[in-house]
C-alpha cells in the first residue's frame, strides 16, 4: 500500500473527511521523513493526487496541518493508554502497555494504520498548536504515570516520573531497532523488554556502588576551540528546541559571534547536527572503554558507565545530543547515525552477555536490554530539571533503577 492508499474508511465517511484523512496520512510520511521543515503543501498534493489549493482547503496553513498529524499521533498513544490503565494492577498495566505498543507497530508495518509522527516537533510549532499539543501530551504522560499508583511522598512521585519517561523513552525508540524484527517475533520480544522492566537486568542484591568515569578527550574538549564552542551551543539548542528551533543565528548569538564566523567552521547546519552526533557517540563509546579496563564484574561496569552518562546528561554543559534530531536528516546520513548506534548499543549487549555468563547480571535478552539502555541514557537529558533538586547522586540512581532494577523495585 502507498502513501495515496490511505487505511481504508468506512462507506458512511464523506469525501471531506477522507481526504482529510489522506492529507493527515501523507503528512505524517513526510514529517518523519524530513521533520516539520521539510514537510511542504507542494509534497503532501503530490501523494494524495491534489493540487496545492485544494490542500489549503482543508488546512489554511502547513502548522495547521502538523498539528493535526500531531494530534493524531498523541491519539493513538493515547489508545494504549485505554487499553491498558483498567489492568488490576501496575505490572499488568505496564505490560499490557507495551504488548499494545508492539500491537501498533505491528499495524503500522502491514498499513492498516498510519504511522505514528516524531512528537519531538510539537516544540518547533508556534502558539497555539504548541501548547494545546504540549497539554495534551502532558495529560497523557500523567495518565501513564497514575499506572505507578498516587503518593503524596515527594520522593516517590519523582521515581514514578522517571518511571514513566524511561518507559515513553523506550517506545518511541522502537522504530529504530525493532524492523530487524519479524512481526511474528513481537510478542516474544514484549515478554523480554517486559522482563527488563520487571525485574531490570541486575540482581536485586548487585547494589548501586557505580565508580564515575572520565571519557572526556583532550583532543576534542579543548576549551578555545571554536568548533568545538559551536557544538556545545547547538547540542544544547537542539536538545531544548529541536533543529528547526536551533538556528545558525541563535547558535552565533547564544555565543557572541557572528553567522559569518559560524560558517568559517562549519559547511551548513546538517554538518553541525552531524558532527554533534559524532561526538556524542563517541563520548559514549570511550565511556564503555573505560568501564571495560575497569577491576571487577561486569555489573560494575555497566552501572558505573550508566552513572556516568546518566550523570553527563544531568549535569554537563555538553551533554549528549537528543536522537530527537535525526529524523531531520537526510535518509542516508541518518542511516549511518542510527548504525552507529546500534553499534554503541552492541557494546553494552556484549558487557551484559559477559555480565550473565558470570552471574553478575540478570538473564535478560541482551539486544533487548542494550537498546532500552540506550533510549534510557539518551533521554536522561529531558530530566534535567527534574534532577536538579535532588542530591547528585540520588537523582542519578533513580534514574538508573528503571533499567537496573526494573520499573517496580523499592529504591
Amino acid at each position: 500500500m502507498s502513501v495515496t492508499e490511505a487505511p481504508p474508511l468506512s462507506t458512511s465517511t464523506n469525501r471531506f473527511y477522507e481526504k482529510r484523512e489522506r492529507i493527515i496520512y501523507a503528512a505524517t510520511h513526510l514529517i518523519n521523513a524530513h521533520g516539520v521543515k521539510g514537510m511542504t503543501f507542494v509534497d503532501v498534493a503530490k501523494l494524495v493526487d491534489l493540487n496545492t489549493t485544494s490542500v489549503t482547503y482543508y488546512f489554511k496553513r502547513k502548522e495547521q496541518l502538523a498539528a493535526a498529524v500531531m494530534h493524531r499521533s498523541i491519539e493513538q498513544l493515547e489508545n494504549l493508554l485505554a487499553q491498558s490503565e483498567t489492568a488490576p494492577s501496575a505490572r499488568e498495566k505496564v505490560a499490557n502497555y507495551i504488548g499494545a505498543s508492539f500491537d501498533l507497530h505491528a499495524r503500522i508495518r502491514r498499513q492498516e494504520c498510519p504511522p505514528m509522527a516524531h512528537l519531538s516537533d510539537i516544540r518547533t510549532l508556534e502558539d497555539p498548536y504548541r501548547k494545546e499539543l504540549s497539554n495534551r501530551y502532558i495529560d497523557f504522560f500523567r495518565r501513564l504515570r497514575a499506572f505507578f499508583g498516587d503518593t503524596s511522598d515527594d520522593r516517590l512521585k519523582a521515581l514514578n516520573v522517571a518511571r514513566t519517561h524511561a518507559l515513553v523513552e523506550s517506545m518511541f525508540w522502537l522504530p529504530a531497532w525493532v524492523t530487524q524484527y519479524s512481526i511474528s517475533d513481537f510478542t516474544r520480544l514484549t515478554d523480554r523488554m517486559f522482563s527488563v522492566f520487571d525485574k531490570g537486568v541486575a540482581f536485586d542484591s548487585s547494589g548501586w556502588d557505580p565508580i564515575l568515569l572520565n571519557p572526556a578527550d583532550s583532543s576534542e574538549t579543548h576549551p578555545g576551540d571554536m568548533t568545538n564552542a559551536f557544538l556545545r551551543a547547538a547540542t544544547h539548542l537542539i536538545n531544548e528546541r529541536g533543529y528547526r528551533g536551533a538556528s545558525v543565528n541563535r547558535i552565533a548569538d547564544k555565543l557572541n559571534v557572528t553567522k559569518g564566523s559560524f560558517y568559517h567552521h562549519l559547511d551548513k547546519k546538517d554538518d553541525l547536527v552531524i558532527e554533534c552526533f559524532r561526538m556524542s557517540y563517541s563520548c559514549v563509546s570511550r565511556t564503555q572503554l573505560r568501564a571495560l579496563e575497569m577491576e571487577g564484574d561486569y555489573w560494575l561496569r555497566l552501572s558505573s558507565s550508566m552513572a556516568t552518562l546518566i550523570d553527563i546528561q544531568f549535569n554537563s554543559d555538553f551533554p549528549l545530543l537528543r536522537t530527537t534530531a535525526l529524523h531531520a536528516l537526510p535518509t542516508d546520513i541518518r542511516s549511518t547515525i542510527i548504525e552507529r548506534s546500534n553499534r554503541v548499543a552492541r557494546r553494552f549487549a556484549g558487557m551484559l552477555v559477559d555480565g550473565i555468563a558470570e552471574g553478575s547480571v540478570r538473564a535478560v535478552d541482551p539486544f533487548i536490554a542494550s537498546q532500552m539502555m540506550m533510549s534510557t541514557l539518551n533521554g536522561a537529558y529531558e530530566l534535567r530539571r527534574w534532577a536538579g533538586p535532588l542530591p547528585r547522586d540520588d537523582a542519578s540512581r533513580m534514574y538508573a533503577s528503571t533499567i537496573s532494577f526494573g520499573l517496580f523495585a523499592d529504591i
